[in-house]
């Protein structure tokens, strides 16, 4: 069996693993997955955002009751609005207060601005005695 040198030998006649049906195929596959990366990427992109923007109404919603709550109590509503929004969610927070109204409209994190503004969830909540 005729073997290989560094410099100009003679090469083995077996076939080459290169020229195999089944080599082309398995390249093929890889070429496929990491096309599709990208577009898998942007998917879990636009998942992620669409959960912190229902993340974003809820935590609007429950900073607007614990506003109108405060002024029912006496104390700040910008306060405890903005105190109704945990820390780790990473929310912008714009209180309004009007009368007896409290809107609070919380934009959720996001990569682009532009997207995090698109999002943003306004929630009001009236201060009404029983």
């Amino acid at each position: 069996m005729p073997t290989s040198r560094r410099f100009g030998g003679t090469r083995s006649a077996g076939p080459s693993i290169r020229s195999t049906p089944h080599a082309r195929s398995a390249g093929q596959s890889t070429v496929e997955v990491v096309g599709m990366l990208p577009l898998l990427a942007i998917v879990a992109f636009a998942a992620l955002q669409i959960l912190a923007a229902g993340l974003a109404a809820e935590l609007a919603d429950n900073a607007a009751e614990a506003g109108a709550v405060a002024i029912l109590e006496g104390t700040d509503p910008h306060d405890a609005a903005k105190h109704a929004i945990p820390g780790w969610s990473g929310a912008h927070v714009d209180v309004a207060v009007h009368g007896t109204t409290v809107r609070v409209r919380v934009r959720p994190p996001a990569v682009v601005r532009s997207v995090g503004n698109l999002l943003a969830s306004t929630a009001e909540a009236k201060a009404a005695p029983r």
